[in-house]
């Protein structure tokens, strides 16, 4: 199953709460909340390329599967992680913020969490 793909934000559950809760100015947080972010995934076996555009942002991550990479975070902070993958899951720590990614057919499925706060992005395939 390949993760390969542009994907478009549909929902979003918790925007707020979670943004706060990793230290996200409160200004930003309003400007990102309606923003509808496309991602686009391109993956060879088991390299990844994934840039998401948010407005004007764009933020590019590139990882091997299994392997130690430097990945940055929403805050823009770049920190070391292992991306793992569990069939059509791919599963990282990012200073204390679990990421579950789940790709359903067209749907991608992002799921943060960070303490008791849980945000759930869902994206569709454009």
């Amino acid at each position: 199953m390949s993760f390969s793909g542009k994907y478009q934000l549909e929902s979003q559950e918790n925007f707020e709460a979670f943004m706060k809760a990793i230290g996200l100015p409160d200004e930003l947080i309003q400007k990102g909340k309606d923003l509808k972010s496309v991602s686009e995934i391109e993956q060879t076996g088991d390299h990844f390329k994934v840039s998401v555009t948010t407005g004007s942002k764009v933020l590019t991550n590139t990882f091997q599967i299994g392997q130690e990479a430097e990945l940055e975070t929403l805050t823009g902070e770049k920190v070391k992680a292992t991306v793992q993958r569990d069939g059509n899951k791919l599963k990282v720590c990012l200073k204390g913020i679990e990421s579950v990614t789940e790709l359903d057919g067209d749907t991608i499925v992002n799921t943060m969490t960070l303490g008791s706060i849980v945000y759930k992005r869902t994206s569709k395939r454009i």
